[in-house]
């Protein structure tokens, strides 16, 4: 019977985290002991601590209609971090806070290795690849989709993007609206940038692995993952920024993907990258369990180091889509980190009964006028 990952036994899972002896890209970690660990992080931590000590990504956003509480908790999980997060409600398309709106508005960075759910759809859609396709990706290894999202194996999409071919990718990328704008008379958004043709290094497999060429924005991102959450819809995002916006907000459809069928398999390995893989530092055993894809790489275009979160929960009702990006010159940029900003966050909304309230309010949405104020 082949292993199912997302559902390993606790026990299994807790010994992988704890013990260090796989690490995100699935080879053995480095003999190194406990005390070098925690020196090292601990001189890392200060020293950017130090540098970034005066920084506020927060300073000149207009945030009068941001949701106030969720804004709280991402500035505080940003701290002093060169990033910027967006958090939209994924059955609406309503953008709920913007930190950092100067950088999330910006012309669009590298994806990195958040390009792969675009790849994996593209593969499961084309038929190049099934949820039991094994792919060689080392001398004496294979891994299927669930374990090549998990730990955002590069060789895997690789070649599910050369099996697709540089017209297909492209216009998967195109459909789920990369190098446009997403949003709805959002006159700052930038559009990104799509290449017409496949990038001169790495070809269309870099281009599937760590996204060489594209351009992308936190919004594209959002828009993406709420319909991987949602089921299929992706929602114009729109960002109501006068009382008369917020009190006659209405949902727009832009368009209906038919991927239902494909979605389980895309989030089992978006499961699996928190439960024990590249997305672990999220993980929260006790609140309202994310889905999510990092992605870390070197952009070349702005220069410095990107560390990409993308995010939703939860699955079966889901509440909340999160981006976090990070730009910077040290090597703790990364995706692993900025799923650890996303992680605060969304501890921090579930002690605040966040995912509770909104449940309620959507039973009471959805229930017929004369019971909705029944107590029992």
């Amino acid at each position: 019977m082949k292993r199912n990952p997302v559902f390993a036994s606790a026990a299994a899972i807790v010994c992988l985290l704890v013990s260090g002896a796989v690490t995100s890209a699935g080879t053995p970690a480095h003999r190194a002991t406990p005390a070098h660990h925690a020196s090292s992080a601990h001189r890392s931590y200060h020293a950017r601590h130090r540098y970034l000590s005066n920084f506020d990504p927060a300073k000149y956003d207009a945030v009068d209609f941001d949701e106030p509480e969720i804004r709280e908790l991402a500035i505080a999980a940003l701290g002093h971090e060169k990033g910027s997060v967006v958090a939209v409600d994924p059955t609406n398309g309503r953008i709920l806070t913007i930190v950092d709106q100067k950088m999330a508005f910006g012309a669009g960075f590298e994806p990195c290795s958040t390009i792969k759910p675009v790849i994996a759809l593209a593969g499961l859609q084309e038929g190049a690849i099934t949820r039991e396709t094994m792919i060689q990706v080392g001398r004496r290894r294979y891994m299927d989709l669930t374990e090549a999202m998990a730990h955002s194996n590069n060789k895997f999409f690789e070649a599910v993007g050369s099996r697709l071919g540089f017209d297909v990718v492209h216009k998967y990328a195109t459909l789920v609206g990369l190098g446009q704008r997403v949003g709805y008379e959002i006159p700052e958004e930038q559009p990104g940038y799509l290449p017409s043709k496949a990038p001169a290094f790495g070809g269309v497999a870099r281009m599937s692995s760590f996204g060489e060429g594209i351009r992308i924005t936190p919004f594209q991102l959002a828009a993406l993952v709420s319909a991987l959450a949602n089921g299929g819809t992706l929602y114009y995002l729109q960002y109501p920024r006068t009382p008369e916006e917020k009190e006659n907000f209405q949902p727009r459809v832009r368009q209906q993907l038919d991927i239902a069928s494909l979605l389980p398999d895309i989030r089992e390995g978006m499961l699996a990258a928190v439960l024990y893989g590249t997305a672990k530092r999220s993980y929260d055993p006790y609140g309202e369990q994310a889905l999510g894809k990092t992605g870390t790489c070197n952009d070349e275009g702005v220069g410095g180091r990107l560390g990409w979160f993308v995010s939703y929960a939860d699955e079966l009702h889901p509440k909340i889509v999160i981006v976090v990006l990070l730009h910077g010159g040290g090597r703790v940029i990364s995706g692993p980190y900025a799923s650890g900003i996303a992680g605060r966050i969304y501890r921090g909304l579930y002690q605040r009964n966040y995912f509770a309230e909104t449940d309620a309010n959507h039973v009471s949405q959805n229930m017929p006028a004369s019971t909705a104020g029944d107590s029992h």
